[in-house]
């Protein structure tokens, strides 16, 4: 059966699940890295459908330089990327990943830099002290991991009827002791 043209089409809701109030609310907090990069991704599609491609001028290319400084002066600081052009915000993401991926190799190789540095210092050194604390700082590099502690948890999930039973078993085993107390006479 068709519904009249003047009656909205509502979904039917189940009864005790939280709604958002807005879209808004409806998003997780997101990162300013993570923001821009949705948007960018969001700009992007709207582009390959409509088939207008995204061409910053040298105008938004600085802004975008702006807000990246912004950003990077003040990261506490929450901008308003809705009210740049969808040029700026492709180019600022443009420049977000780039700086990300430069990070994270410029750490790599510094990783690198520090495991060669100690397994020079423990091959060249004579003393065993010396040899001893880099074969420990070695060992303590994320990845090396020699000296991680590792704890191991299982959880078992069990019928309620089976843990009340072992609850039961447990408070049956406990000796209870009572004590007969009797009043003080005052003398």
């Amino acid at each position: 059966m068709d519904a009249p043209d003047d009656f909205p089409l509502v979904p039917d809701i189940e009864d005790m699940i939280p709604l958002p109030k807005d879209a808004a609310d409806a998003l997780p907090p997101l990162s300013p890295a993570d923001e821009i990069e949705m948007r960018a991704r969001t700009i992007k599609l709207i582009s390959d459908l409509s088939g207008s491609p995204i061409v910053p001028t040298a105008e938004e290319q600085d802004m975008a330089r702006n807000l990246a400084r912004e950003m990077v002066t003040d990261p506490k600081k929450k901008l308003e990327y809705a009210k740049y052009p969808n040029e700026v915000i492709a180019f600022l993401a443009g420049m977000v990943r780039e700086t990300n991926h430069a990070l994270v190799d410029d750490l790599a190789d510094y990783k690198t830099f520090v495991v060669t540095s100690l397994v020079k210092e423990y091959a060249n050194a004579d003393d065993p002290k010396v040899r001893l604390q880099a074969l420990t700082k070695l060992g303590e590099i994320d990845g090396v991991d020699a000296f991680k502690k590792r704890s191991e948890i299982t959880h078992i999930i069990k019928p309620i009827e089976e843990v009340e039973k072992e609850l039961l078993s447990v408070l049956e085993g406990i000796e209870y002791t009572v004590i007969d107390e009797k009043p003080l006479e005052n003398s």
